[in-house]
């Protein structure tokens, strides 16, 4: 139509578009009214956190796994943000898991080794006095769970239910003897919240299974939810389903059994993984949900592992046994298919997750957000220096320590405690292979100075629960 026969219109056409236009913009000021409310009450994200156990840097084949499969995970990796320089706590579980929950160095919570059953053999205690993710999502408005492994307390006061979390779904303790029997020392700490249970089948399905369960009870409900979904895959033993390790030993011509075993298992979790992010997206929850996933530490070499380019792996301080792979996707926050060498750690999620959630931090955190990375901003380094330690008992630790301390490229560790102490510079030497102590004399000055003044620090929490009366 020409100008000049617009402007000759009907007069009913005239009046009609005077309403049409009229009706546009009472619809319009609606809009804007509602956009305004969305953006003074921004709606918050539910959250995911998947915890692997045991899993090496390079056991995913987004990762570099030459021999592995590991589609589900490589496709979060392709919808999200892949990490390449993102540290555990710690070499070993339960003081990665306080880190992780506390947003705080592990022995500032009481955890500087492995909670067990056996009391004499248990190196940890988490303090009542330290809060929880759970805790602190609480207060806006969040409803969270764990389905899997707690492994931060056997009794009260430290079991989940008392510790935040309003639903727990899986097993108490440190690992399980059988995948399938899900015992430790004959003892059952598998629950239903507090309530003792037996479910038949194996661990990681059931964890799977128990963590849809939530998922699609949550959809019809309000409020955001936080789910802390840990597995034991693939910790020791490695006990994958029987058909899991036929597909590995036909795809894989001349792979050794144990190397066959491990993939199995961890392939295994992969399908479970998928699952749950399956529920996720057929609850129509997916495009409001921040998933993070990570492994407690670094994978176990005498099982056959693969911790890329690294040396050694779980239970030493070098980097095999504290870089893990890790993973984040937001829908319409974080850019799919990217990259970073930003460096962070697992108490840096905890922080994280309040920023992304807008939850109020607690005071004196040792963990920092790494949200600005997420969106895709520069941001400065989390931390000038970064500590990394494990206290261990039997006659290769005697209840004594191992530490490493990191500052930019600089490394200095003691991975005995009987042991002696190493320096390396990490971009000359990923590989930790060439000791500069002696040729670097002020660097190991100010980098033991550091790490003295830091175990002062942790004296202050006991990590042993008091005698009862």
């Amino acid at each position: 139509m020409s100008r000049k026969q617009g402007l000759c219109r009907p007069r009913w056409t005239t009046n009609f578009v005077a309403l049409t236009g009229l009706a546009v913009m009472v619809v319009a000021l609606g809009l804007l009214q509602t956009s305004t409310k969305a953006a003074e009450k921004p709606q918050s994200p539910n959250v995911i956190v998947i915890l692997a156990d045991d899993l090496g840097y390079g056991d995913l084949s987004c990762y570099g796994a030459p021999d592995l499969q590991s589609p589900n995970l490589d496709k979060l990796a392709s919808d999200g943000l892949r990490f390449t320089n993102f540290y555990a706590n710690c070499p070993v579980c339960s003081p990665t898991r306080a880190a992780l929950l506390s947003g705080k160095y592990q022995d500032r919570v009481g955890v500087p080794g492995v909670i067990r059953t056996h009391a004499n053999n248990s190196w940890g205690w988490l303090s009542p006095e330290s809060t929880l993710l759970p805790k602190v999502l609480k207060t806006q408005g969040y409803h969270s769970a764990i389905i899997g492994k707690w492994h931060l307390g056997l009794e009260s006061p430290n079991t989940p239910n008392e510790r935040g979390f309003d639903w727990f779904h899986g097993f108490l303790g440190d690992m399980m003897d059988d995948y399938y029997k899900h015992r430790r020392h004959d003892v059952n700490y598998m629950r239903r919240n507090q309530e003792v249970i037996d479910p038949k089948g194996h661990a990681t399905d059931l964890f799977t299974d128990w963590a849809c369960d939530y998922l699609k009870s949550r959809g019809d409900e309000s409020e955001p939810f936080f789910l802390y979904l840990a597995y034991n895959a693939p910790h020791t033993p490695i006990q994958p389903p029987a058909e899991w390790v036929e597909k590995v030993r036909q795809r894989e011509t001349g792979i050794s059994e144990r190397r066959a075993k491990l993939i199995a298992l961890i392939e295994h979790m992969d399908a479970g993984i998928g699952k749950v992010l399956t529920c996720l997206e057929s609850t129509g929850q997916a495009d409001n949900t921040l998933v993070i996933f990570s492994s407690d530490n670094g994978g176990q070499i005498n099982v056959g592992a693969n911790n890329g380019p690294t040396r050694a792996g779980k239970g030493t301080v070098y980097e095999g046994g504290l870089k893990v792979p890790t993973i984040a996707k937001w829908p319409g926050v974080i850019e799919p298919g990217t990259e970073t060498q930003f460096t962070a750690m697992s108490m840096d999620i905890f922080t994280t997750i309040v920023d992304a959630t807008t939850a109020t931090k607690p005071t004196d955190l040792d963990g920092r957000s790494f949200l600005p990375t997420l969106k895709g901003k520069a941001q400065e380094p989390l931390r000038p220096i970064a500590f990394f330690r494990r206290r261990e008992g039997g006659l290769q630790y005697q209840g004594k320590t191992i530490d490493a301390v990191r500052r930019g490229p600089w490394k200095l560790l003691q991975n005995s405690p009987f042991g002696k102490q190493e320096l390396y510079n990490l971009d000359d030497d990923p590989l930790e292979e060439r000791n500069l102590l002696s040729e670097n004399p002020r660097v190991y000055r100010e980098l033991a100075n550091k790490l003295q003044n830091q175990v002062r620090l942790y004296g202050k929490i006991p990590w042993q629960a008091p005698e009862s009366d």
